[in-house]
Order: structure tokens, then sequence, then C-alpha cells
């Protein structure tokens, strides 16, 4: 199983204003964090797409090309690429210019985004939400499989026989659709033949299980393979060597950014039972020491069978320094063994139609 991290470079705000404060220092940070994951061997790092003053960056392949510089063999990815709103043939030659900088290291997860200010800032109808996003993902596609391009759309004027470039060093670049578990996304990926990037954030993560069928069924009834269509679970979290010190660190940060976000979109506050609830073994957060999170890693693994696990460490400004701390306990303890385990493992063929939960993961 690739293991890895993805983040949004999370800003602080000024209380009074609500302006962004601290961009500069959160972003080579961000940098510093992505260099720390390449050393102690994980597999992705992505950052977010965001155009809010709580969030330092709106370009990801800009940060992504400086970690690339500094990094050797991680594969840097956006988390995700808002596609409805930019252009996707900018997109994809931003991500194939990454691609020759990293030697082939760069990804593409295209999404909705979960913000709307960037329809606004670029002329975007949200009222047009859906079909612009389909349209945007067609062309996407077709760059990347044709470098002369001939395409008509609704959204962005047409392309008559005009050539891309660069072209990557991928052929074809890898581009994952994120989705959040609703039925017609789930759906389209495995008819375009996409790997999926199924985000669960919150409630039991039994629930996205049907997702996951539903995407590797219709892989095989459109003559897809499902064991080479991966799947990637991302989630939040962190990791102390104490799970209650993990617990004592991610809690305000991230009760004062959900709560934040949950007024605007007419959620409740976030409290402290509810985020103890969320790190139990059935719930969503990782949040606990390197053996809790392995241990529940492998506990979604039975239940998914994904070949990628992706964690936000910081949900709202965290410290630095424990969250490079964080960095290297999922580097060399809980991806080992989580590897280890996984190896160890039938493959999907291998394995029973109906998985059950062992009796012996129950929640402590």
């Amino acid at each position: 199983m690739e293991i890895g991290l993805y983040s949004f470079a999370e800003t602080r705000l000024d209380p009074k204003t609500g302006s962004q404060l601290g961009a500069r220092e959160r972003v080579q940070n961000l940098i510093e964090e992505v260099e720390l994951a390449d050393e102690v061997g994980l597999d992705v790092f992505g950052v977010g797409e965001h155009h809010r003053p709580d969030y330092a960056v709106s370009a990801p392949a800009v940060v992504l090309a400086a970690a690339a510089a500094r990094t050797e063999r991680i594969r840097l990815t956006s988390a995700v690429s808002v596609l409805s709103s930019d252009d996707p043939v900018r997109v994809f030659q931003d991500f194939a210019l990454l691609d020759l900088i990293s030697d082939g290291r760069a990804e593409i997860m295209a999404g909705r985004g979960s913000f709307t200010e960037s329809f606004p800032l670029f002329g975007q109808d949200l009222a047009e939400y859906d079909e612009i996003f389909s349209e945007k993902l067609e062309l996407l596609l077709r760059v990347r499989a044709e470098e002369r391009v001939h395409w008509q759309g609704k959204h962005r004027p047409s392309i008559d026989g005009r050539t891309v470039y660069p072209r990557p060093v991928q052929d074809p670049i890898p581009v994952w659709l994120a989705v959040g578990g609703n039925p017609g996304s789930v759906v389209r990926a495995a008819q375009l033949r996409l790997p999926i990037a199924l985000a669960i954030i919150g409630g039991a993560p039994e629930r996205f299980r049907p997702a996951v069928d539903l995407y590797r069924a219709t892989c095989a009834r459109a003559g897809h393979d499902p064991e080479t269509m991966p799947v990637s679970i991302n989630s939040h979290g962190f990791i102390a060597d104490d799970p209650d010190q993990a617990a004592e660190i991610a809690y305000p940060p991230f009760a004062e950014t959900m709560s934040r976000i949950g007024r605007e979109r007419g959620w409740p506050p976030t409290t402290r039972q509810q985020f103890d609830a969320e790190r139990s073994l059935r719930g969503a957060l990782f949040v606990g020491s390197p053996e809790q999170v392995a241990e529940k890693i492998l506990f979604q693994h039975e239940l998914f069978g994904h070949q990628r696990f992706l964690l936000q460490l910081t949900v709202g400004p965290m410290p630095h320094a424990k969250v490079l701390r964080a960095i290297e306990l999922l580097g060399t303890e809980v991806a080992p063994a989580v590897r280890r385990e996984v190896a160890s493992q039938p493959t999907l063929d291998e394995a029973p139609e109906d998985v059950e939960v062992e009796e012996h993961r129950q929640e402590k």
C-alpha cells in the first residue's frame, strides 16, 4: 500500500479582520514537510488548491515544483485541482512541466473542490456546476491522450488542431478523480478508467463501502480489471508518540477550523465529545499513537482493499515541530507496519466475496 500525506497549507487569520496571516512562513514550512516526507520513505504528498484567506496555496503545481527540487522519490499531486474553475489545458501544462522537473513523479487529482470561491473569481456560473466539471474533465483527458487536440465544448472556446506542450515524462500522466461517495461521480470515474480518491472525513467508514463496491463493479462491467484500478482513502488525523498528546495537539485547531466552516454551511460546532468519538476505530479521524493509526488503516483496508492512504495532518494551523514529528512517525513506524501486514494479506481475487471485519478488531 502507498502511504502519504496531503495538506491545504492552512494559515492563521487576523481575529479582527479575518485576513490572512503568515502565508510566507506557512509555504516555507510546507516545503520542509514534503522534504521530510520524502526522507522518511512516504510515497505521496498532495497539496490542495484554495482561494480563501485560511489557506496559502492557490496554485499547487508551483509549490510542488519547488518541492520537486528538494526531493528524490516521493510522488507529487494536487489534492485537488479545482478543474471546474480552471482551464484544463493550463492544468495539464502545469503538471506536465512538474513531471519534467520531478523526472516523472507528478500526478493530477481532479475534483470539484470543497469551496466555491474560485467560481466567481474566474467568472464561472455555479448554476452549471456539474456540466462545467464534466466538460472540463473530458478536455483534460483529451489533452492528456492527444498531442494535437480537436475539441468543442460549451464552456470554453473550441480547439481546432492545436498542439499542447510540454508533454510529460509519464505517458499518460496519472489523473485521479476525487469523490465524496456520490454514486454518479464513482460511476463516472470507473467508466473513464480513472482511479478514485475517496474522502472520508466524518462518520463511520463502513458507510462508504458501497461506493467502493460500486466503483469496482462498474469497472468490471466496463471491461476494466478492478485489480488495476487503484482506490485511495483520504482522511484527517494526527500522530504523536502518546495518543493523549496527539489529541491535545490536534483538537483545538481542528475544532476551530471545522466550526468556522460549519458556520458557513450550517453545521453545528465541533465538540470534544464528537472529536473523541471520531478517534475510535470506527470513526473517521486517525488521531493517536503510531500503533493506533496503523491499526485503523488496516481496519479500513479490510473494508475497502484500497491501494493508497493519504492523511491530512494539519486541519487548521499546527505547531510546525509537532507536524514534523508526526510525519516522521508516519514514515518510520506506521507505514512499515501497514505495508508488512498488507503484503501478507490475500489479493482481491483470493479474498472471500463478502469480507467481514474480524471480531478481535472491535472498538477498544
